[in-house]
């Protein structure tokens, strides 16, 4: 949890940052541990299909947006799953670029 609440207080203090997420949700499109710069984002901003930083069950990753309401999102992974919905409010940041490493 270290890393993560690294990249919030980064996000917090200069609306950037760059991490190295880890896991194979969204492999195609983000590979485990390649660099992804996060900009802080209003989730009334968002579009389909876009990466997010989400805040998920107590938790927090990284997924695509597949639908959006008035005021959630529904999100899921790149290998088509889908978790579910949550608030725009825990939309924390948008994927602004997948660095080729």
């Amino acid at each position: 949890m270290g890393k993560v609440k690294d990249a919030l207080k980064r996000l917090k203090e200069n609306g950037e940052c760059d991490i190295r997420p880890f896991g194979g949700s969204m492999k195609g499109r983000i590979e485990s541990g390649q660099l992804v710069t996060l900009q802080v984002i209003n989730g009334d901003n968002v579009k389909v299909d876009d990466a997010v930083f989400i805040k998920w069950k107590g938790n927090y990753l990284i997924h695509l947006v597949k639908k959006i309401t008035e005021t959630e999102v529904l999100i899921g992974n790149n290998l088509g799953k889908t978790n579910g919905w949550i608030s725009k409010k825990d939309v924390i940041a948008k994927v602004i670029k997948v660095h080729q490493d």
